[in-house]
């Protein structure tokens, strides 16, 4: 039998990189609360063995902020402008996407910044593991992870309770073992960097570099 969910799950994101555009701002009534989405891209680098030259990647995060952040943090910030934010991976109904929903922003002037792009979660496995080997040789893990967490609602002003499921790679020797010994239930926690598929949604997934099994 799968295992029950009783706890709340850690769902912590931190990143750090340049605003795309200036920030949507709007404003709710009843009550009057601002409300900022913007997209935020990070960059990572890595030495490509093959050619033995540096490659690079941009990650673009759709964020959201609520409430009082809004206008003392992002209210003047303009395109390319540095912005640090953490948050916690949510599911958006209004907009149909898989965002990050910022609980603290902060900006510093516009230049380029080593980029952060850090998760860390716990969840349940929701999925069979499957095992690949990539065209470069390299073993890949794919399971689903299910992360129940509880944040405060500023439109409700009240605790609410989220579930969400995203996708998980485990690589190298950590595939393996996962592959010989998880099962559907058995709790995981993790540590890695928030990726994107590319599909037409562009839905996120966890790139794992630390997975602890936790049998249930």
């Amino acid at each position: 039998m799968p295992h029950t969910l009783n706890k709340n799950c850690l769902c912590s994101v931190t990143l750090l990189g340049n605003l795309v555009a200036m920030p949507e701002i709007r404003y709710q009534a009843n009550p009057i609360i601002a409300v900022a989405e913007f997209t935020l891209a990070t960059h990572s680098r890595w030495l490509d063995k093959k050619t033995n030259k540096y490659k690079e990647w941009t990650n673009y995060h759709v964020i959201k902020v609520i409430g009082d952040m809004v206008e003392q943090v992002l209210i003047n910030a303009q395109k390319g402008d540095v912005v640090l934010i953490h948050g916690y991976l949510l599911n958006s109904k209004k907009a149909g996407r898989e965002i990050i929903h910022a609980s603290f922003a902060q900006t510093f002037a516009k230049g380029y910044a080593q980029s952060l792009n850090q998760i860390q979660c716990s969840g349940v496995i929701a999925s069979e593991i499957k095992l690949v080997t990539t065209e470069q040789n390299k073993t890949l893990a794919e399971v689903t992870l299910s992360i129940s967490h509880q944040v405060y609602s500023t439109f409700k002003q009240e605790m609410q309770k989220f579930t969400v499921e995203r996708p998980v790679h485990i690589w190298g020797n950590q595939a393996n073992y996962i592959k010989e010994h998880a099962q559907i239930g058995d709790q995981i926690v993790l540590e890695g960097k928030l990726n994107y598929l590319n599909n037409a949604d562009k839905s996120q997934y966890i790139d794992a570099k630390q997975v602890v099994l936790l049998k249930s």
